[in-house]
């Protein structure tokens, strides 16, 4: 099934100053996530960021900060599973309940924290697009087994590209052209 920008909800994982800077090709990570928060925004996909015990990791990097739709919710978190906060599970409750069934995930740590979001949610029979090219792991061989593993359970692989062209649908658009430019 494609994405279609009336469903989706994006997931933004702990994107966070502190761990950025140790995540393998992190700047690609950001630079394609901050894609998506531009695509989302433009769009109308509603935006949900976990950070991960920002008292130790900081806030959720500038780059992305920047970039957050106003209506963004950011949560706090301790588990590594997002869905295993109340008020992430209660926002998705709220957003699904207006059909917003496909859950498009970045972030870090893929092999982690992105992983058992996705397994959560996957176990709660939602769907599930992991961003590749915007999610990231300290190493490359965790972020291959995160994907390999999300795959297989069920999780559908997509790049940012994939994302943003199937939430654009076509190519007649003022939303197009703005999208366009910053895919280059």
């Amino acid at each position: 099934m494609l994405l279609d920008a009336q469903r989706s909800i994006l997931i933004v994982i702990d994107l966070q100053e502190k761990l950025i800077p140790a995540i393998h090709k992190g700047d690609q990570v950001v630079a394609n996530s901050g894609k998506l928060l531009e695509g989302a925004r433009r769009l109308g996909v509603p935006v949900v960021v976990s950070e991960q015990y920002p008292k130790g990791l900081g806030p959720t990097v500038e780059e992305i900060a920047f970039k957050l739709p106003e209506e963004t919710k950011t949560f706090s978190k301790l588990t590594f599973s997002a869905a295993r906060s109340e008020d992430f599970v209660r926002e998705l409750t709220t957003l699904r309940a207006e059909g917003r069934d496909q859950m498009v995930l970045c972030g870090t740590e893929t092999h982690v924290c992105v992983l058992q979001t996705a397994a959560d949610l996957l176990a709660a029979d939602v769907s599930v697009y992991l961003v590749t090219d915007a999610s990231g792991s300290r190493s490359e061989n965790n972020r291959n087994a995160g994907t390999e593993r999300l795959s297989h359970l069920g999780a559908q692989c997509v790049s940012s590209e994939m994302v943003l062209f199937e939430w654009l649908e076509a190519a007649d658009s003022e939303e197009f052209k703005e999208i366009s430019k910053f895919i280059k």
